[in-house]
């Protein structure tokens, strides 16, 4: 008897131009509100880091990073309709806490809308909290929607919790 242990294949890599249309394309699938093509050629060119996702060669999810400073900020986080659910948020995620942990930065941000609760739930079981609430920052069918403020504080020396999520020790000396 033969058996056959078939696995996807996820690769995590920096995005590049010829991404963008299929990227435009699952965007417009995700939001109301679709970043423009443009957004994402800007990103690119200011050096942000634009990762996307693979499984099994075909592009699943994306994200976008900006570091300043001592701060980072998630600008943009999305995974295909089609997938989600499927930990390919997570891991994309914790790759984007592991670059900026290598970076050395104080603290991560990012805003959510207030009613997408998959991702809410996603970004405070790796470790974020609230801080602030952003009214009318999405636009919406119906005017705007509100967008919660999420940060994590980072700090030197890494390990991991029982859930996969980057946590950051701090080394007093």
């Amino acid at each position: 008897m033969m058996f056959t242990l078939m696995e996807n294949l996820i690769h995590i890599r920096s995005m590049e131009q010829s991404d963008l249309l299929k990227i435009a394309q699952i965007e417009k699938k995700n939001f109301p509100d679709p970043w423009p093509l443009q957004s994402f050629r800007e990103c690119l060119r200011f050096g942000y880091y634009c990762l996307v996702l693979e499984e099994n060669s075909t592009l699943q999810a994306y994200a976008i990073m900006s570091i300043e400073s001592d701060s980072a900020h998630i600008l943009n986080l999305c995974v295909c309709p089609e997938v989600r659910r499927c930990g390919l948020g997570r891991r994309i995620l914790n790759y984007l806490l592991k670059l900026a942990e290598v970076a050395q930065v104080d603290s991560i941000s990012l805003e959510v809308r207030a009613s997408n609760c998959p991702a809410i739930n996603l970004y405070k079981t790796a470790g974020f909290v609230q801080v602030d609430i952003r009214k009318h920052y999405y636009p919406n069918e119906t005017g705007s929607e509100n967008a919660l403020v999420l940060m994590r504080e980072l700090s030197i020396g890494m390990t991991n919790n029982n859930r996969g999520a980057v946590i950051i020790e701090q080394n007093d000396k």
